[in-house]
């Protein structure tokens, strides 16, 4: 064992312990990250205008700060962009993690002095958490390579600004940067294609044991390294035992990445984005995420069925339920306020706090009342992978409200197969099966004959890769949505293909 893998154990030790000083006792460690965020922001243009001052509760916090978005908070964001200070948070940001916005162009998410520890503090810990977990440690002496977005940064008003992945980048701890791959140079390569292809010349004569990234962005490398050696990606790098992830669902991955690797690796989920680093997965036989209560973060709750209504309620942890899904409203010291960050999430545990990523607000299927999210859609796929040995690259599932003739709609599965199953009609039947028994309003909907069982297009290889291009969005932080309530981004696929 290396001086550097028996320090990294003993550090974990210590980093666990602190954890579970605060995991023990959430309701107050919540109670104090809320009352030193509003105390710190009272004279901010924002807690001014919404009364700080005032604020001792979370009920009066409800009064007076309602639920916004990106878009509805976007006067206070653009006055601190054109460059005046207090408006959001006290002084100005560290950053501005630069993302693709939806209706009006580029948005801007503040990252403040206070806030970016949590971003590089969080990811550390879910490693440690690991090391303390498992007792493995030998990873640290190998090659670590994270995919991510280029750390070039650019200034505006005098505040830098990129994307998160690229601004993390920037803290990568001196005892890493040695086994830290790719180089800058590499890293810096906007192309995404041609960053791959660098990648791959870079590291496979390398002892890579650590990779990390967005599970579909990994499969590209994956599949590129097996193309230039003709091996699998295990024997390229035989001490490869760790896969660290985040952004979407690993599950309708797993086999395809099994496959590619040659055998099983441990891995770890991650829930960062820009506007915090939310949850990480802390124990292997565990595949909830540890909700990070004391990062300066203060997080509401509502009822993904009720947050349309006119009036939601936002409860706090003493009130949540496992297995319930819940939209998450954070409130935290980068200056995001009653923020709806368009995720939703479940508990799998209250004691500690663990959740999981069920999918977006936003990103469902409800064209005929059926409500499904993602984790539905996830868990059916799997479920029909599992039984049928398919294996899976890419999917994405719309509905088809006005079918040709006189059938039923339906659903609609565009689905990039890497390895078919034998009989597709099985297949689908297998998928729509679980997603009934999950889904009772769904369920409703067949029997009733509203709809017609779902329906698979099976897509040609890099069709989905082909649409992410053609928006500008290949490669990176950048996912494609599961499901759509429309059929813009079906249309599309029929147009490629």
């Amino acid at each position: 064992m290396s001086l550097k893998s028996f320090a990294a154990k003993i550090f974990a030790s210590v980093v666990r312990k602190k954890i579970d000083v605060w995991a023990s006792k959430p309701i107050e460690t919540q109670q104090q990250v809320f009352q030193e965020i509003i105390a710190k922001a009272a004279h901010t243009a924002f807690g001014k205008d919404h009364h700080f001052s005032q604020i001792r509760t979370h009920q009066k916090f409800v009064e007076n700060v309602p639920i916004r978005d990106y878009e509805e908070l976007r006067n206070y964001i653009d006055r601190m962009v054109s460059g005046e200070e207090n408006i959001l948070w006290p002084g100005k940001p560290l950053y501005y993690a630069k993302t693709a916005g939806t209706t009006s162009g580029a948005k801007y998410i503040p990252i403040t002095k206070d806030s970016m520890p949590s971003h590089i503090e969080a990811a550390r810990n879910a490693i440690l958490c690991y090391i303390h977990d498992t007792g493995k440690s030998e990873f640290v002496d190998g090659k670590m390579i994270f995919l991510q977005g280029s750390p070039e940064l650019h200034e505006k008003n005098g505040v830098k600004l990129g994307r998160l992945s690229g601004i993390v980048a920037h803290y990568v701890p001196a005892y890493l940067l040695k086994n830290r791959m790719p180089s800058w140079e590499t890293n810096c390569i906007e192309d995404w294609e041609a960053k791959v292809d660098a990648i791959v010349d870079e590291t496979t004569k390398e002892d890579m044991s650590v990779i990390s990234g967005i599970p579909s962005w990994v499969q590209m490398y994956f599949e590129r390294l097996k193309e230039k050696t003709g091996k699998k990606v295990g024997d390229i790098f035989p001490n490869f035992n760790l896969f660290i992830y985040g952004g979407v669902n690993y599950e309708p991955y797993r086999s395809r990445f099994e496959n590619l690797i040659g055998r099983k690796v441990a891995s770890i989920e991650l829930y960062p984005a820009s506007e915090g680093f939310f949850a990480f997965q802390d124990k292997q036989e565990d595949h909830g995420m540890l909700l990070q209560l004391n990062s300066g973060i203060f997080y509401e709750f509502v009822k993904a069925d009720e947050f349309f209504s006119e009036k939601p309620q936002r409860i706090l942890l003493d009130k949540v339920e496992i297995g319930v899904n819940y939209v998450m409203i954070i409130s935290s010291n980068a200056g995001l306020w009653a923020y709806n960050l368009g995720d939703t999430i479940q508990f799998t545990s209250v004691e500690p706090f663990k959740v999981i990523v069920s999918g977006r607000i936003k990103h469902y299927i409800s064209a005929f009342g059926e409500h499904v999210i993602a984790k539905e859609v996830e868990e059916s796929l799997q479920a029909a992978v599992k039984e049928t040995n398919a294996e899976i690259g890419e999917f994405t599932v719309a509905p088809q409200i006005n079918p040709e003739g006189e059938e039923l709609p339906y659903h609609e599965w565009f689905i990039e197969f890497e390895r078919e199953p034998k009989d597709l009609n099985t297949f689908a039947g297998i998928i729509d099966k679980t997603l009934q028994e999950q889904n009772s309003y769904y369920q409703d909907l067949i029997k009733g004959n509203i709809l017609q069982r779902l329906k698979i297009t099976a897509v040609p290889k890099n069709t989905f890769k082909s649409y992410m291009k053609s928006i500008g969005k290949l490669g990176g932080q950048n996912k494609l949505p599961r499901l759509s309530n429309d059929r813009i981004i079906a249309e599309k696929l029929k147009e490629i293909i």
